[in-house]
């Protein structure tokens, strides 16, 4: 079916203006690589081969299709219009080849599946569903980081799939919406009874905390802001006492009597529950953020990686 279908791709380049012949099979795939990576060096990292022969194969594409397939840039690659046509009549028969060559019958061809996101929600929600997987034989190779520093790496081909807390932009990265957090105004149970609690708050609103130290997870305040803007309606004007870069650590300060902070209401159902924290605030419409699901184009050669996306979908239900 794969041979039907480059075959089909070879006449409709002749019936576009080009001189094809048969197409090379490793050329597409070569050029599949680039045009999803939007890079000849990322697509040669992806693919294994060195710069020099990725370019050299696709300029051998070009030639005998007789158009050009990509704009060089000074970082990266950008698809000429026949690049999308190519790339649309290409992609399914080299995937589907791709994932039939994956598929060992004792599933020996598996190879480790790279899966990045935010170290919290990896560590809290992600990891304990994953157990049975391993169990299974599923290897896993776990990456942290921000969102948009872990979404280079992936057009980089670093990750297979990514759980990101901002829809991806641009082409060539596949989202799904897979969970949302909601974000909760916290402080310690002493704290709380010395400004008065949530009826504090109800009444005087964020002047209640003036005096009380905020803990943050960076020094521009990104969750805190939000939550200011959304709930109270206000800009957030305030230094903060302390900051870490894991919303773990941030948790651990506010519970040992830090300050105040904002969190994900999952991070803190447990401290919530014990009385360790206390809930400051409990409006009607809490601020939320939508994490996505994101598979790198290609991944599907390694059979657990369909195994982790789908699993993940699914425990997310229960997040």
């Amino acid at each position: 079916m794969v041979h039907s279908e480059t075959d089909g791709q070879a006449e409709g380049a002749r019936g576009a203006g080009g001189s094809a012949g048969t197409l090379d099979l490793n050329q597409l795939r070569t050029f599949l690589a680039v045009y999803r990576s939007g890079s000849f060096t990322a697509a040669a990292r992806l693919l294994g081969l060195s710069q020099p022969t990725v370019t050299a194969q696709i300029r051998s594409l070009e030639r005998q299709l007789d158009r050009e397939l990509f704009e060089r840039l000074p970082r990266g690659a950008a698809p000429a219009p026949f690049a999308d046509e190519l790339a649309s009549r290409i992609v399914e028969p080299l995937d589907a080849l791709a994932e039939v060559a994956g598929h060992g019958a004792d599933g020996s061809a598996a190879e480790p599946v790279h899966l990045a996101g935010p170290a919290e929600l990896l560590s809290h929600c992600v990891l304990p569903h994953l157990a049975p997987l391993v169990e299974k034989g599923v290897l896993l190779r776990i990456a942290t980081g921000l969102t948009d520093e872990l979404l280079a790496e992936m057009r980089a081909g670093r990750h297979d799939l990514l759980i990101a807390t901002t829809r991806p932009r641009g082409r060539g990265l596949a989202a799904v919406p897979l969970a949302d957090e909601e974000f909760v105004l916290v402080t310690s149970a002493a704290w709380a009874e010395r400004i008065g609690g949530p009826a504090r708050i109800a009444a005087d609103g964020p002047a209640a905390l003036h005096g009380v130290p905020l803990v943050a997870y960076g020094e521009d305040l990104p969750i805190v802001r939000r939550y200011w803007r959304h709930v109270f309606g206000k800009r957030l004007v305030c230094r903060p006492a302390v900051t870490m870069p894991d919303l773990r650590a941030v948790r651990a300060a506010v519970t040992g009597g830090a300050g105040f902070s904002v969190l994900p209401r999952y991070l803190c159902l447990d401290e919530l529950a014990s009385g360790a924290l206390a809930l400051l605030a409990d409006p009607d419409d809490p601020p939320i953020n939508t994490g996505y699901l994101v598979q790198r184009p290609g991944s599907a050669e390694n059979p657990h990686v369909a195994l982790v996306r789908d699993h993940l979908l699914e425990s997310a239900r229960d997040w």
